[in-house]
């Protein structure tokens, strides 16, 4: 979710050639989301065989100009790739497809001979302004590269940093998402079976997605939990699960200075209304963020 230049809330989602939707009410995230167009006119200039479905969009405004990285993939393999397209005005048919910012495949240099190039995010550090694109599923969970100072390619020095480990297989961490408040940065990122639910055999009770964090005092790490378990060890804890009649949250993204406060957005299932569970169905979800000691704990009401 980014604000646009007419002062409206816009998201990007999955599928549909990264689908456009524009927030009815100007300045608020209430009320009706219209689609209105998509970023990608047609597939992505990326050589995969996912290109014609891109994923998983991260959209940020740098400058005057709009920024949406994206993925391409063959599903359920490695073969993949973060692309980037960027736009001065986010309107459907004004962004360039600039291909691939990243790859990764059983061939390429490490870490992208082990990891996953989906779910992209960018996160500049405001104290060292140096930008950051986290990313990863599953293969060897989520990694970190430096940005170039254009936004347009990686740099290998300093080296690639992993962030997070789950030791368990199938190493169910992915859709990383890097935010900072006070003097804290926090890893986001969702755990677990992420969709393609079926009604009558669901994932074992704590294995559908949630959403989990750690901190730490560096963009780059080590991130810990509450319990000063490293990520990387496994650790991270629950900060939003299924509960009532939300079911398998995930797919996460932090808006700050929302009136004055930051917000945690993220979709999920409403079993109420979709007791199919289907993934088409998925509806989007905000909360407010509180800080405990340090710690962000979502607000109900």
């Amino acid at each position: 979710i980014v604000m646009g230049p007419d002062g409206h809330y816009y998201s990007f989602s999955t599928h549909g050639l990264v689908v456009i939707s524009r927030a009815s009410q100007p300045n608020s995230l209430d009320g009706y989301w219209e689609p209105i167009g998509s970023v990608l006119e047609g597939s992505s200039i990326i050589n995969n065989t996912g290109s014609t479905d891109p994923w998983a969009p991260d959209v940020h405004k740098v400058g005057d100009t709009y920024y949406c990285y994206y993925a391409v993939s063959q599903f359920g393999s490695q073969f993949s790739s973060i692309g980037l397209a960027t736009s001065k005005t986010l309107k459907p048919g004004s962004w360039i497809d600039h291909g691939a910012v990243l790859t990764s495949n059983t061939t390429a240099p490490s870490p992208l001979n082990i990891t996953n190039a989906i779910d992209g995010n960018l996160f500049i550090d405001p104290k060292t302004k140096i930008p950051y694109l986290t990313y990863g599923s599953f293969w060897s969970d989520i990694w970190q590269f430096q940005l170039a100072q254009d936004l347009l390619s990686v740099v290998w020095s300093p080296t690639p940093t992993q962030l997070s480990l789950d030791p368990v297989s199938p190493q169910a961490e992915e859709g990383a998402y890097l935010s900072r408040h006070d003097s804290w940065y926090y890893l986001w990122y969702s755990h677990g079976s992420c969709c393609g639910y079926n009604v009558s055999a669901l994932p074992a009770p704590g294995k559908e997605y949630s959403i989990r964090v750690g901190r730490s005092r560096s963009a780059t790490g080590p991130f810990v939990d509450r319990n000063g378990v490293d990520l990387k060890n496994g650790g991270g804890y629950i900060v939003y699960g299924s509960h009532d009649y939300v079911y398998g949250p995930g797919g996460q993204g932090v808006l700050t200075n929302y009136h004055g406060r930051d917000v945690l957005y993220y979709h999920y299932v409403n079993t109420i209304q979709n007791p199919m569970y289907l993934d088409e169905l998925k509806l989007l979800g905000w909360n407010y963020i509180d800080y405990v000691e340090g710690w962000p704990v979502l607000v109900y009401n």
